[in-house]
């Protein structure tokens, strides 16, 4: 009697769940964006959270979660209740380069979230001031080897993506070079067009004036693919820094615990948003190239680039703020 009586209740909760399921959404959504208004993780938000509340046909409202590098803007994302009313955007920042700086972060960005899928990714183009005598990669190398540790590049902060794109780069060319951290990289790019700076590892869209104008002279991007908006310029593998990759990635997950019928329509509908024309088109405007895929393709891309950035890290010595 007992064991039908339990039987009867796992069929109901079953069943409830399964209906919850079909239902979703039947109330706005929240998406947390874990950076400022008008941030790259916001403006893919904001485009995204449009699309999504058409095609699920309820309001999809951006929450601006600022602090700690992205980091409370995760947090809440993992704290949130799993039911598919909040899903968020996390980053290459937030789930691999934070991880691999501290063991202290108050989630786990493997375990503590449900992975929806990749949605952009944007390679840096590596720029220099056009007085330093290098017209390629593997000359500039080698200036770098006649001159340890005398040429500098700037970026947006210690341990920020830029700045560890740089640690790649010195550390698969074995060179040495001198960071030099900046508030933000608008300041930085100054320094550069002015030849206070080296060089840079530049995102791309707002560099592309300056790469025009002459002021700026770029080398390689940080892709695996060459970029649409500087297609004679190689990748980094290609001009002879084998096996590089550094990409600010961002990517749409839930809480862990979301029921798979939620996830996956939430996939299936991104996918469709990531794949229009209309959507390709804006996000190349902002020089960001859309990624969508499957979950498991973003868990292994999280796991490859805590590894990868952990490495960098420990070999260039470079420690949290």
């Amino acid at each position: 009697m007992i064991r039908s009586s339990l039987a009867l209740i796992a069929a109901a909760m079953i069943i409830t769940s399964a209906q919850a399921q079909d239902a979703w959404p039947s109330k706005p959504i929240r998406l947390i964006a874990p950076f400022p208004p008008a941030s790259t993780a916001d403006v893919i938000g904001r485009v995204l959270g449009q699309k999504l509340s058409q095609r699920l046909g309820q309001p999809v409202v951006i929450d601006n979660r600022v602090g700690a590098s992205g980091n409370l803007g995760a947090d809440a994302i993992a704290k949130a209740a799993p039911d598919g009313y909040t899903i968020g955007i996390v980053t290459s920042s937030t789930h691999a380069v934070a991880v691999s700086l501290s063991n202290k972060l108050p989630y786990d960005p493997l375990k503590d979230f449900t992975p929806i899928t990749m949605l952009a990714n944007s390679p840096y183009v590596l720029v220099l001031y056009p007085g330093v005598p290098a017209n390629d990669i593997k000359e500039l190398v080698a200036l770098a080897k006649s001159k340890p540790g005398t040429l500098n590049y700037g970026s947006s902060g210690p341990a920020s993506l830029a700045h560890l794109a740089g640690a790649l780069f010195a550390t698969l060319s074995s060179i040495q070079l001198t960071h030099i951290p900046y508030k933000s990289s608008s300041q930085s790019v100054i320094d550069l067009i002015s030849g206070r700076l080296d060089m840079q590892f530049a995102t791309i869209a707002p560099t592309l004036a300056n790469i025009r104008a002459n002021q700026l002279r770029a080398l390689a991007v940080t892709g695996r693919k060459r970029s649409d908006a500087l297609p004679d310029v190689p990748t980094m593998d290609e001009a002879g820094v084998r096996g590089y990759e550094a990409t600010l990635w961002f990517a749409l997950t839930a809480p862990a615990g979301l029921p798979p019928g939620i996830a996956a329509r939430l996939n299936r509908e991104t996918i469709g948003i990531l794949n229009s024309a209309e959507m390709k088109e804006t996000f190349a405007q902002q020089g960001f190239v859309p990624d969508p895929g499957t979950p498991d393709a973003l868990t292994a891309q999280i796991r490859g680039d805590i590894v990868k950035w952990r490495d960098v890290i420990t070999k260039a010595g470079i420690k949290p703020e």
